[in-house]
């Protein structure tokens, strides 16, 4: 119900969703870079939705892990991204702080079609 909701309120907009929580690492440590990607694409909306707030909101779309990403266009999900998709290629180097900001970046936006006005 809640997702339905918002999928009818979402037609032809873009829109991600990420799924955090306050205890979550990697959540804290992508938070500024989605800002960042947010200033530069406003015509994409960026939610946050913490998943010990809105649990119910988590279980409805099968979130498990976070972060969890949800990229949607014109009320569809057109993909999803999670913890362990993007700690994967994070982790098979070991690199400072500024290479691993550039590599999320790079993984974040590597959905090309979707940032496009």
């Amino acid at each position: 119900m809640l997702v339905s909701n918002f999928h009818n309120n979402c037609q032809s907009k873009k829109v991600v969703v990420d799924f955090t929580a306050s205890w979550c690492g990697p959540c804290r440590f992508i938070a500024p870079i989605l800002a960042d990607i947010a200033k530069k694409t406003p015509h994409v909306i960026f939610l946050k939705v913490d998943v010990d707030e809105l649990k119910a909101v988590a279980e409805e779309l099968a979130v498990e892990a976070m972060p969890t990403f949800l990229f949607l266009k014109d009320g569809e999900l057109k993909d999803r991204l999670w913890r362990k998709s993007w700690l994967s290629k994070q982790c098979q180097h070991s690199s400072s702080s500024k290479t691993e900001s550039l590599r999320t970046r790079s993984w974040v936006l590597g959905r090309k079609n979707f940032w496009q006005p």
